[in-house]
Protein backbone atom coordinates (compact mmCIF):
# COMPACT_ATOMS: atom_id res chain seq x y z
CA UNK A 1 0.00 0.00 0.00
CA UNK A 2 1.19 3.53 -0.81
CA UNK A 3 2.50 5.14 2.35
CA UNK A 4 0.53 8.36 1.80
CA UNK A 5 -2.75 7.14 0.28
CA UNK A 6 -5.13 4.34 1.27
CA UNK A 7 -6.32 3.99 -2.35
CA UNK A 8 -3.86 5.99 -4.49
CA UNK A 9 -5.57 5.36 -7.84
CA UNK A 10 -8.94 6.63 -6.61
CA UNK A 11 -7.70 9.42 -4.34
CA UNK A 12 -5.49 11.03 -7.03
CA UNK A 13 -7.64 10.23 -10.07
CA UNK A 14 -7.57 13.04 -12.69
CA UNK A 15 -10.70 15.22 -12.54
CA UNK A 16 -11.93 14.33 -16.04
CA UNK A 17 -11.61 10.61 -15.31
CA UNK A 18 -13.32 11.10 -11.93
CA UNK A 19 -16.30 12.80 -13.59
CA UNK A 20 -16.59 9.93 -16.09
CA UNK A 21 -16.60 7.50 -13.16
CA UNK A 22 -19.33 9.54 -11.46
CA UNK A 23 -21.50 9.51 -14.59
CA UNK A 24 -21.20 5.73 -14.89
CA UNK A 25 -21.96 5.24 -11.19
CA UNK A 26 -24.94 7.60 -11.44
CA UNK A 27 -26.41 5.48 -14.24
CA UNK A 28 -25.92 2.34 -12.12
CA UNK A 29 -27.51 4.13 -9.14
CA UNK A 30 -30.57 5.05 -11.22
CA UNK A 31 -31.02 1.36 -12.11
CA UNK A 32 -31.41 0.60 -8.39
CA UNK A 33 -33.55 3.67 -7.68
CA UNK A 34 -36.06 2.73 -10.37
CA UNK A 35 -36.81 -0.47 -8.42
CA UNK A 36 -37.90 1.50 -5.34
CA UNK A 37 -41.58 2.50 -4.97
CA UNK A 38 -40.75 6.18 -4.38
CA UNK A 39 -38.29 6.77 -7.21
CA UNK A 40 -40.10 4.48 -9.65
CA UNK A 41 -43.09 6.81 -9.45
CA UNK A 42 -41.19 10.10 -9.27
CA UNK A 43 -38.66 9.37 -12.01
CA UNK A 44 -41.22 7.50 -14.09
CA UNK A 45 -43.46 10.56 -14.23
CA UNK A 46 -40.56 12.54 -15.70
CA UNK A 47 -39.38 9.79 -18.05
CA UNK A 48 -35.93 9.67 -16.42
CA UNK A 49 -33.92 6.49 -17.06
CA UNK A 50 -30.19 5.64 -16.85
CA UNK A 51 -29.99 6.60 -20.54
CA UNK A 52 -30.92 10.17 -19.50
CA UNK A 53 -27.44 10.56 -17.98
CA UNK A 54 -24.65 11.27 -20.45
CA UNK A 55 -22.50 13.47 -18.18
CA UNK A 56 -22.53 14.38 -14.48
CA UNK A 57 -24.21 17.69 -15.37
CA UNK A 58 -27.32 15.75 -16.42
CA UNK A 59 -28.00 15.18 -12.74
CA UNK A 60 -29.94 18.45 -12.84
CA UNK A 61 -32.69 16.62 -14.75
CA UNK A 62 -33.39 14.68 -11.54
CA UNK A 63 -35.66 16.28 -8.91
CA UNK A 64 -34.45 16.92 -5.36
CA UNK A 65 -35.15 14.51 -2.51
CA UNK A 66 -36.03 16.01 0.88
CA UNK A 67 -36.15 14.83 4.45
CA UNK A 68 -39.94 14.96 4.20
CA UNK A 69 -39.81 12.53 1.27
CA UNK A 70 -37.94 10.05 3.47
CA UNK A 71 -40.45 10.51 6.29
CA UNK A 72 -43.45 10.19 3.95
CA UNK A 73 -42.04 6.89 2.63
CA UNK A 74 -41.05 5.44 6.03
CA UNK A 75 -39.70 2.85 6.46
CA UNK A 76 -38.72 1.20 3.16
CA UNK A 77 -40.22 3.29 0.34
CA UNK A 78 -36.79 4.26 -1.02
CA UNK A 79 -35.32 0.76 -0.91
CA UNK A 80 -34.44 -0.39 -4.43
CA UNK A 81 -32.48 -3.50 -3.47
CA UNK A 82 -33.90 -6.84 -2.38
CA UNK A 83 -34.68 -6.77 1.36
CA UNK A 84 -33.27 -10.29 1.73
CA UNK A 85 -29.87 -8.67 1.04
CA UNK A 86 -30.33 -6.10 3.82
CA UNK A 87 -27.96 -6.67 6.74
CA UNK A 88 -28.45 -3.51 8.79
CA UNK A 89 -30.87 -0.64 9.45
CA UNK A 90 -29.89 2.69 10.99
CA UNK A 91 -32.19 5.58 11.83
CA UNK A 92 -32.20 9.08 13.24
CA UNK A 93 -33.69 9.68 16.68
CA UNK A 94 -37.03 10.82 15.29
CA UNK A 95 -37.38 13.37 18.11
CA UNK A 96 -39.24 15.71 15.74
CA UNK A 97 -41.52 13.03 14.30
CA UNK A 98 -41.03 9.98 12.07
CA UNK A 99 -37.36 8.92 12.02
CA UNK A 100 -35.20 8.81 8.90
CA UNK A 101 -34.31 5.22 8.07
CA UNK A 102 -31.41 3.93 5.96
CA UNK A 103 -31.09 0.26 4.93
CA UNK A 104 -27.68 -1.22 4.10
CA UNK A 105 -26.51 -4.23 2.08
CA UNK A 106 -23.20 -6.00 2.74
CA UNK A 107 -21.70 -3.98 -0.11
CA UNK A 108 -22.92 -0.73 1.44
CA UNK A 109 -21.41 -1.52 4.85
CA UNK A 110 -18.09 -2.55 3.30
CA UNK A 111 -17.99 0.59 1.13
CA UNK A 112 -18.72 2.79 4.15
CA UNK A 113 -16.08 1.07 6.30
CA UNK A 114 -13.52 1.51 3.53
CA UNK A 115 -14.35 5.23 3.32
CA UNK A 116 -13.78 5.67 7.08
CA UNK A 117 -10.50 3.74 6.82
CA UNK A 118 -9.47 6.04 3.95
CA UNK A 119 -10.19 9.07 6.13
CA UNK A 120 -8.28 7.76 9.11
CA UNK A 121 -5.30 6.70 7.00
CA UNK A 122 -5.24 10.15 5.38
CA UNK A 123 -4.38 11.82 8.71
CA UNK A 124 -1.74 9.31 9.72
CA UNK A 125 -3.63 6.55 11.55
CA UNK A 126 -2.22 3.06 10.94
CA UNK A 127 -2.83 -0.50 12.03
CA UNK A 128 -0.47 0.08 14.97
CA UNK A 129 -2.84 2.67 16.52
CA UNK A 130 -5.31 2.19 19.35
CA UNK A 131 -8.62 3.81 18.40
CA UNK A 132 -11.19 4.77 21.05
CA UNK A 133 -14.74 5.65 20.06
CA UNK A 134 -16.65 7.90 22.47
CA UNK A 135 -19.62 8.13 20.11
CA UNK A 136 -22.99 6.49 20.71
CA UNK A 137 -23.61 3.03 19.26
CA UNK A 138 -26.99 1.51 18.42
CA UNK A 139 -29.14 3.22 15.80
CA UNK A 140 -26.84 6.28 15.73
CA UNK A 141 -24.36 5.90 12.85
CA UNK A 142 -21.38 7.56 14.58
CA UNK A 143 -20.51 4.55 16.69
CA UNK A 144 -20.65 1.61 14.30
CA UNK A 145 -19.48 3.71 11.34
CA UNK A 146 -16.13 4.53 12.92
CA UNK A 147 -15.95 1.10 14.55
CA UNK A 148 -16.06 -0.77 11.23
CA UNK A 149 -13.73 1.75 9.59
CA UNK A 150 -11.11 1.46 12.33
CA UNK A 151 -11.31 -2.34 12.17
CA UNK A 152 -10.94 -2.21 8.37
CA UNK A 153 -7.78 -0.15 8.88
CA UNK A 154 -6.54 -2.71 11.39
CA UNK A 155 -6.50 -0.55 14.53
CA UNK A 156 -6.99 -1.99 17.99
CA UNK A 157 -10.46 -0.65 18.78
CA UNK A 158 -11.98 0.46 22.09
CA UNK A 159 -15.77 0.80 21.67
CA UNK A 160 -16.17 2.94 24.78
CA UNK A 161 -19.45 4.58 23.57
CA UNK A 162 -20.74 7.94 24.81
CA UNK A 163 -20.40 9.49 28.25
CA UNK A 164 -18.77 8.34 31.52
CA UNK A 165 -15.78 10.65 31.13
CA UNK A 166 -13.74 9.19 34.00
CA UNK A 167 -13.95 5.76 32.43
CA UNK A 168 -13.00 7.25 29.02
CA UNK A 169 -9.87 8.72 30.62
CA UNK A 170 -9.09 5.44 32.39
CA UNK A 171 -9.24 3.61 29.04
CA UNK A 172 -7.10 6.26 27.32
CA UNK A 173 -4.41 5.83 29.96
CA UNK A 174 -4.59 2.07 30.49
CA UNK A 175 -5.02 0.96 26.87
CA UNK A 176 -2.59 3.47 25.37
CA UNK A 177 -5.25 5.09 23.18
CA UNK A 178 -3.69 7.13 20.36
CA UNK A 179 -6.76 8.14 18.31
CA UNK A 180 -10.13 9.27 19.63
CA UNK A 181 -13.50 10.04 18.00
CA UNK A 182 -15.72 12.57 19.82
CA UNK A 183 -18.18 15.35 19.08
CA UNK A 184 -16.62 18.80 19.73
CA UNK A 185 -18.66 19.70 22.81
CA UNK A 186 -17.80 16.35 24.40
CA UNK A 187 -14.10 16.71 23.55
CA UNK A 188 -14.07 19.94 25.57
CA UNK A 189 -15.95 18.25 28.41
CA UNK A 190 -13.40 15.43 28.40
CA UNK A 191 -10.55 17.95 28.60
CA UNK A 192 -12.25 19.59 31.58
CA UNK A 193 -12.53 16.22 33.37
CA UNK A 194 -8.84 15.56 32.70
CA UNK A 195 -8.13 18.85 34.48
CA UNK A 196 -10.54 18.10 37.34
CA UNK A 197 -8.80 14.75 37.85
CA UNK A 198 -5.39 16.43 37.90
CA UNK A 199 -4.23 14.54 34.80
CA UNK A 200 -2.39 16.19 31.92
CA UNK A 201 -3.67 14.75 28.58
CA UNK A 202 -0.19 15.35 27.15
CA UNK A 203 1.07 12.62 29.48
CA UNK A 204 -1.04 10.06 27.56
CA UNK A 205 -0.33 8.60 24.10
CA UNK A 206 -3.27 10.45 22.57
CA UNK A 207 -2.24 12.30 19.39
CA UNK A 208 -5.20 12.36 16.97
CA UNK A 209 -8.83 13.38 17.44
CA UNK A 210 -11.69 13.05 14.96
CA UNK A 211 -14.46 15.59 15.54
CA UNK A 212 -17.79 16.03 13.80
CA UNK A 213 -21.59 15.63 14.15
CA UNK A 214 -22.17 19.22 15.30
CA UNK A 215 -21.06 22.52 13.73
CA UNK A 216 -18.07 24.16 15.37
CA UNK A 217 -15.75 27.05 14.68
CA UNK A 218 -12.05 27.03 13.84
CA UNK A 219 -11.43 28.73 17.19
CA UNK A 220 -13.19 25.89 19.00
CA UNK A 221 -11.11 23.31 17.13
CA UNK A 222 -7.86 25.07 18.09
CA UNK A 223 -9.02 25.27 21.70
CA UNK A 224 -9.67 21.50 21.73
CA UNK A 225 -6.20 20.90 20.29
CA UNK A 226 -4.60 23.03 23.01
CA UNK A 227 -6.60 21.47 25.82
CA UNK A 228 -5.97 17.85 24.81
CA UNK A 229 -2.57 18.23 23.15
CA UNK A 230 -3.74 16.59 19.90
CA UNK A 231 -4.34 17.33 16.24
CA UNK A 232 -8.12 17.51 15.71
CA UNK A 233 -9.51 16.74 12.25
CA UNK A 234 -12.92 17.88 11.11
CA UNK A 235 -15.32 15.28 9.73
CA UNK A 236 -18.67 15.54 7.94
CA UNK A 237 -21.36 12.91 7.63
CA UNK A 238 -25.07 12.30 8.04
CA UNK A 239 -27.29 9.25 8.43
CA UNK A 240 -28.96 9.74 5.05
CA UNK A 241 -25.56 9.52 3.32
CA UNK A 242 -24.38 6.45 5.39
CA UNK A 243 -23.16 8.28 8.49
CA UNK A 244 -19.73 9.76 9.27
CA UNK A 245 -16.96 9.79 6.69
CA UNK A 246 -18.62 11.52 3.72
CA UNK A 247 -15.94 14.24 3.84
CA UNK A 248 -12.81 14.56 5.95
CA UNK A 249 -9.84 16.84 6.44
CA UNK A 250 -6.37 15.82 5.32
CA UNK A 251 -3.17 16.72 7.17
CA UNK A 252 -3.45 20.36 6.01
CA UNK A 253 -6.75 20.95 7.92
CA UNK A 254 -7.97 23.28 5.18
CA UNK A 255 -11.38 22.01 4.14
CA UNK A 256 -12.75 18.47 3.96
CA UNK A 257 -12.17 16.25 0.94
CA UNK A 258 -15.60 15.00 -0.16
CA UNK A 259 -15.18 11.56 -1.71
CA UNK A 260 -16.48 12.04 -5.22
CA UNK A 261 -16.19 8.37 -6.17
CA UNK A 262 -18.98 7.81 -3.62
CA UNK A 263 -20.99 11.05 -3.86
CA UNK A 264 -21.90 13.85 -6.23
CA UNK A 265 -21.87 17.20 -4.43
CA UNK A 266 -23.80 20.27 -5.54
CA UNK A 267 -24.05 23.66 -3.81
CA UNK A 268 -27.32 25.48 -4.51
CA UNK A 269 -29.04 28.67 -3.45
CA UNK A 270 -31.46 27.47 -0.72
CA UNK A 271 -34.18 29.81 -2.02
CA UNK A 272 -33.93 29.44 -5.81
CA UNK A 273 -32.33 25.94 -5.77
CA UNK A 274 -30.09 27.09 -8.63
CA UNK A 275 -26.38 26.19 -8.48
CA UNK A 276 -24.02 28.80 -7.05
CA UNK A 277 -20.46 29.34 -8.32
CA UNK A 278 -17.63 27.48 -6.60
CA UNK A 279 -16.51 29.41 -3.55
CA UNK A 280 -19.95 30.84 -2.75
CA UNK A 281 -21.94 29.73 0.29
CA UNK A 282 -25.04 27.67 -0.32
CA UNK A 283 -26.94 24.54 0.64
CA UNK A 284 -25.16 21.24 0.01
CA UNK A 285 -27.00 18.66 -2.09
CA UNK A 286 -25.63 15.10 -2.15
CA UNK A 287 -26.24 12.02 -4.30
CA UNK A 288 -25.01 8.56 -3.26
CA UNK A 289 -23.03 6.65 -5.90
CA UNK A 290 -22.02 3.42 -4.17
CA UNK A 291 -25.13 2.07 -2.42
CA UNK A 292 -26.91 -1.02 -3.71
CA UNK A 293 -29.78 -1.12 -1.19
CA UNK A 294 -31.11 2.41 -0.70
CA UNK A 295 -29.49 5.07 -2.90
CA UNK A 296 -30.66 8.68 -2.49
CA UNK A 297 -30.68 11.20 -5.34
CA UNK A 298 -30.00 14.93 -4.94
CA UNK A 299 -30.68 15.03 -1.21
CA UNK A 300 -31.12 18.50 0.25
CA UNK A 301 -28.93 18.27 3.34
CA UNK A 302 -29.86 21.74 4.70
CA UNK A 303 -26.17 22.15 5.57
CA UNK A 304 -24.55 25.40 4.48
CA UNK A 305 -21.04 25.28 3.04
CA UNK A 306 -19.01 26.14 -0.06
CA UNK A 307 -16.72 24.34 -2.49
CA UNK A 308 -12.99 24.96 -2.12
CA UNK A 309 -11.90 24.41 -5.70
CA UNK A 310 -8.16 25.08 -5.45
CA UNK A 311 -5.86 22.03 -5.66
CA UNK A 312 -4.85 20.65 -2.26
CA UNK A 313 -1.15 20.28 -1.41
CA UNK A 314 -1.86 16.69 -0.30
CA UNK A 315 -2.30 15.67 -3.96
CA UNK A 316 -5.86 14.35 -3.66
CA UNK A 317 -8.09 15.45 -6.52
CA UNK A 318 -11.44 15.14 -4.74
CA UNK A 319 -12.79 18.64 -4.13
CA UNK A 320 -13.01 20.02 -0.63
CA UNK A 321 -15.96 21.55 1.18
CA UNK A 322 -15.52 24.22 3.83
CA UNK A 323 -16.54 23.52 7.42
CA UNK A 324 -20.33 23.58 7.86
CA UNK A 325 -21.40 27.14 8.66
CA UNK A 326 -24.75 26.00 10.00
CA UNK A 327 -28.02 24.60 8.72
CA UNK A 328 -30.80 26.37 6.91
CA UNK A 329 -33.11 24.97 9.60
CA UNK A 330 -30.75 26.04 12.44
CA UNK A 331 -30.95 29.64 11.37
CA UNK A 332 -33.38 31.78 13.33
CA UNK A 333 -34.77 35.18 12.44
CA UNK A 334 -35.05 37.84 15.11
CA UNK A 335 -36.04 41.44 14.40
CA UNK A 336 -35.60 40.71 10.71
CA UNK A 337 -32.00 39.53 11.09
CA UNK A 338 -30.86 36.03 10.08
CA UNK A 339 -28.67 34.57 12.86
CA UNK A 340 -26.77 31.27 13.04
CA UNK A 341 -25.67 29.87 16.43
CA UNK A 342 -22.12 29.51 15.09
CA UNK A 343 -21.89 33.29 14.72
CA UNK A 344 -22.48 33.58 18.47
CA UNK A 345 -19.94 30.84 19.23
CA UNK A 346 -17.37 32.54 17.00
CA UNK A 347 -17.56 35.60 19.28
CA UNK A 348 -17.68 33.77 22.62
CA UNK A 349 -14.54 31.68 22.03
CA UNK A 350 -12.52 34.89 21.68
CA UNK A 351 -13.02 35.79 25.36
CA UNK A 352 -10.63 34.20 27.88
CA UNK A 353 -12.38 33.09 31.05
CA UNK A 354 -15.52 31.76 29.34
CA UNK A 355 -16.32 28.06 29.48
CA UNK A 356 -17.52 26.22 26.36
CA UNK A 357 -21.20 25.84 27.28
CA UNK A 358 -23.67 28.49 26.14
CA UNK A 359 -27.40 28.78 25.42
CA UNK A 360 -29.35 31.16 23.21
CA UNK A 361 -32.91 31.80 24.36
CA UNK A 362 -35.46 33.60 22.18
CA UNK A 363 -38.53 35.00 23.89
CA UNK A 364 -41.15 37.72 23.51
CA UNK A 365 -41.68 40.64 25.90
CA UNK A 366 -44.29 43.34 25.27
CA UNK A 367 -44.67 42.08 21.66
CA UNK A 368 -40.91 42.46 21.07
CA UNK A 369 -38.56 39.56 20.33
CA UNK A 370 -35.72 39.28 22.85
CA UNK A 371 -32.50 37.30 22.39
CA UNK A 372 -30.58 36.26 25.51
CA UNK A 373 -27.16 34.60 25.43
CA UNK A 374 -26.19 32.74 28.59
CA UNK A 375 -22.58 31.60 28.81
CA UNK A 376 -20.74 29.87 31.63
CA UNK A 377 -17.71 31.56 33.19
CA UNK A 378 -14.63 29.53 33.80
CA UNK A 379 -11.58 31.11 35.41
CA UNK A 380 -13.00 34.35 36.84
CA UNK A 381 -14.32 34.42 40.38
CA UNK A 382 -18.05 35.05 40.27
CA UNK A 383 -17.85 37.66 43.02
CA UNK A 384 -15.65 40.05 41.03
CA UNK A 385 -18.65 42.12 40.00
CA UNK A 386 -16.95 45.02 38.15
CA UNK A 387 -14.92 42.59 36.02
CA UNK A 388 -18.02 40.60 35.15
CA UNK A 389 -19.90 43.77 34.20
CA UNK A 390 -17.06 44.85 31.94
CA UNK A 391 -16.84 41.42 30.30
CA UNK A 392 -20.60 41.35 29.77
CA UNK A 393 -20.50 44.72 27.99
CA UNK A 394 -17.56 43.64 25.83
CA UNK A 395 -19.29 40.42 24.80
CA UNK A 396 -22.49 42.31 24.06
CA UNK A 397 -20.60 44.80 21.88
CA UNK A 398 -18.77 42.05 19.99
CA UNK A 399 -22.01 40.16 19.38
CA UNK A 400 -23.67 43.28 18.04
CA UNK A 401 -20.78 43.76 15.60
CA UNK A 402 -21.16 40.15 14.41
CA UNK A 403 -24.95 39.67 14.23
CA UNK A 404 -26.09 43.31 13.84
CA UNK A 405 -28.41 43.35 16.85
CA UNK A 406 -27.85 43.68 20.58
CA UNK A 407 -28.68 40.59 22.66
CA UNK A 408 -28.88 40.36 26.40
CA UNK A 409 -25.82 38.63 27.83
CA UNK A 410 -25.79 36.69 31.11
CA UNK A 411 -22.67 35.19 32.64
CA UNK A 412 -23.61 32.15 34.71
CA UNK A 413 -21.69 29.79 36.98
CA UNK A 414 -19.96 26.86 35.38
CA UNK A 415 -22.15 23.76 35.35
CA UNK A 416 -25.44 25.67 35.54
CA UNK A 417 -26.43 25.20 31.88
CA UNK A 418 -27.77 21.84 30.62
CA UNK A 419 -25.19 19.39 29.28
CA UNK A 420 -26.20 16.88 26.62
CA UNK A 421 -24.55 13.51 26.03
CA UNK A 422 -25.36 13.93 22.32
CA UNK A 423 -25.24 16.98 20.12
CA UNK A 424 -25.26 20.18 22.15
CA UNK A 425 -28.57 22.09 22.16
CA UNK A 426 -27.70 25.74 21.56
CA UNK A 427 -31.05 27.44 20.86
CA UNK A 428 -34.28 27.50 22.86
CA UNK A 429 -37.05 29.35 21.04
CA UNK A 430 -39.87 30.24 23.46
CA UNK A 431 -41.62 32.65 21.10
CA UNK A 432 -45.25 31.72 20.58
CA UNK A 433 -45.75 29.36 17.65
CA UNK A 434 -42.01 29.13 16.90
CA UNK A 435 -40.76 26.63 19.46
CA UNK A 436 -37.85 24.46 18.35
Amino acid sequence: MNEKYWQPELETMPREQLRELQAKKLRDTLEVCLRSPFYKQRLGELGITPDSIKTVDDIRKIPFTTKQDLRNNYPFGLVGGDMKDAIRIHSTSGTTGIPIVVVYSRHDIDSWANMIARNMYMVGCRDTDVFQNSSGYGMFTGGLGFQYGAEKLGCTTVPAAAGNSKRQIQFIRNFGTTCLHAIPSYAIRLAEVFREEGIDPKDTKLHTLFIGAEPHTEEQRRRIERMLGVKAYNSFGMTEMNGPGVAFECEYQNGMHLWEDNYIVEIVDPDTLEPVPDGELGEMVLTTLDRTMMPILRYRTRDLTRIINEPCPCGRTHRRIDRIKGRTDDMFIIKGVNVFPMQVEKVLVQFPGLASNYLITLDTEDDNDIMTVEVEIDDIASDVYPELQKMTRNIQRALKDEILLTPRVKLVKKGSLPVSEGKAVRVKDLREGRGR
